[in-house]
């Protein structure tokens, strides 16, 4: 194990310079042979599959089901790191809440010109319907998955906001179970922040979200069904909260109300925590196909009479079109500079920047604005010519619907792989919750490119999974 010369090195303040947070670990690795290490990888793949830890892939010719690698090294934070990455999580979900609220309301943001109207109300994940509704506590994005990169300098940088149906929380989660499992030794040497009761907090700030006068909210998790990519995560939180998953059509809307359907009879509920687009929700307002929502859903919601989380129209704040103005947001509504600065961004419905990603395509990553998962990319410096020249054509013929960035030196950790223990590149998921107040579990989901020099940490293109610490001050028992 060695620092690498381009990236910042989690663990390696410089070759053989073990950063402080890692030493105990970096001790305990030293003593472990790699033989007990490929035992225990070899445990932990065999675990998740028997608990059912999988995730579908559209269009794998190999499977439906796949498991996601999880590696054994932990990606640990010190706590002095994690309090300002903490405060800029909260600032910059604040904000968004804020902004969210006032493009469905006065739409103050718009009318001063710090965002053009036209990028936000002919965006086609700007929802009519949501115009002049108010919602408990203001709050529209409850659970936020805020994507955080480092650069070769070691400072945090936003990727991106993912604030209609961020995934990923039950994979933190078990990660975490599994490493407890595996090595109880070093928990009891580390001071490692806890992250166990995010369910707890997650049904709190569900409750949050009831419409006004309800004291015992019925919470309900509506997922799409078993074949979605996520559905072990919506029953897996369903089953951590204590509440019913359920599908489409085991809810109905009867006398201005929501119900599900029990063998006890009727059941009225009040918070939908909605793992479903916002297209698929109610038939009868949105997408006409749909059989997986909830015939009339979108009438009780504007009657405030149920609440669904995140709230129709959110996506719109999680458009990569609408990620460069963030900062300006934090300014705009809380008159703060931005504590977590974004990754600097060309958009390419400006022709000056268009030209500009144009001519340095080779170099650049450029994503579509309403892409997810690591598809549509184009990261220039590992694309052939051929690939190149079909992307530019792709972005001729609709120029705003792309934006571009530099090309990232994300920060690396030590990871188990084939050769051994090496450096792979790494990203960092927190999930923010807002309700009465903003709150967070210490870390979130780390996810790692294991293959050599690659960039994309996605699950769906290959990538795996870390536990991640958070010490707490000390950082030793």
């Amino acid at each position: 194990m060695s620092a690498t010369a381009r990236f910042y090195d989690e663990m390696f303040a410089a070759p053989g310079q073990i950063r402080p947070a890692y030493k105990a670990f970096s001790d305990w690795l030293h003593r472990r042979p790699e033989e007990e290490l490929a035992q225990k990888r070899a445990e932990a793949d065999w675990l998740f599959r028997r608990v059912g830890i999988t995730f579908a892939v559209y269009g794998d010719k190999e499977g439906s089901e796949r498991l996601i690698p999880f590696d054994t090294v932990p990606r640990i934070i010190p706590a002095s790191e994690w309090e300002v990455v903490s405060r800029g999580l909260r600032q910059r979900a604040l904000a968004l809440n804020m902004f969210l609220h006032d493009i469905y309301h006065e739409q103050h943001i718009l009318n001063a010109g710090v965002i053009p109207a036209s990028q936000v109300l002919t965006n086609q994940e700007y929802q009519l319907a949501m115009q002049g509704l108010t919602l408990p506590n203001n709050v529209y994005s409850h659970i936020s998955g805020i994507d955080l990169v480092r650069d070769d300098a070691g400072e945090y940088f936003v990727l991106e906001d993912n604030l209609r149906t961020p995934s990923g929380v039950s994979y933190m989660l078990e990660n975490r179970k599994m490493m407890m499992r595996l090595y109880p030794e070093l928990f009891a040497a580390h001071a490692v922040a806890p992250v166990e009761h995010y369910p707890d907090l997650l049904l709190e700030t569900l409750r949050d979200a009831a419409p006004a006068g309800v004291h015992d909210p019925v919470v309900v998790v509506l997922t799409p069904g078993r074949y979605n990519s996520a559905y072990f995560e919506h029953a897996f939180l369903a089953q951590q909260m204590g509440v019913e998953l359920v599908e489409g059509p085991d809810l109905f809307v009867k006398d201005g109300f929501v119900n599900l359907r029990t063998t006890a009879g009727p059941q009225r509920v009040d918070v939908i925590y909605r793992r479903i687009d916002d297209a698929y929700l109610d038939p009868l307002a949105f997408n006409a196909d749909s059989v997986l929502g909830v015939p009339g859903l979108l009438s009780v919601y504007r009657a405030g009479r149920v609440a669904i989380t995140n709230a129709v129209g959110t996506g719109v704040a999680d458009d990569k079109s609408i990620y460069p103005y963030v900062p300006d947001m934090i300014r705009f509504y809380l008159t703060e500079e931005p504590i977590l600065n974004n990754v600097p961004t060309w958009q390419l419905r400006r022709p000056d920047e268009c030209a500009h990603v144009l001519a340095h395509l080779p170099e650049l990553v450029v994503k579509e604005v309403n892409g997810s998962g690591g598809y549509g990319m184009l990261v220039g410096p590992a694309a052939s010519t051929v690939e190149i020249a079909a992307y530019r054509e792709r972005i001729l013929a609709n120029p705003s619907g792309f934006i571009a960035q530099p090309t990232l030196a994300l920060s690396t950790c030590p990871t188990f792989v084939e050769a051994g223990i090496a450096p792979r590149h790494i990203d960092l998921r927190p999930f923010v919750l807002s309700g009465r107040e903003v709150r967070m579990v210490p870390g979130g989901l780390t996810r790692v490119a294991l293959k050599e020099g690659s960039l994309v940490v996605n699950s769906s293109q290959g990538g795996g999974t870390k536990d991640t610490w958070v010490l707490e001050d000390g950082g030793l028992v």
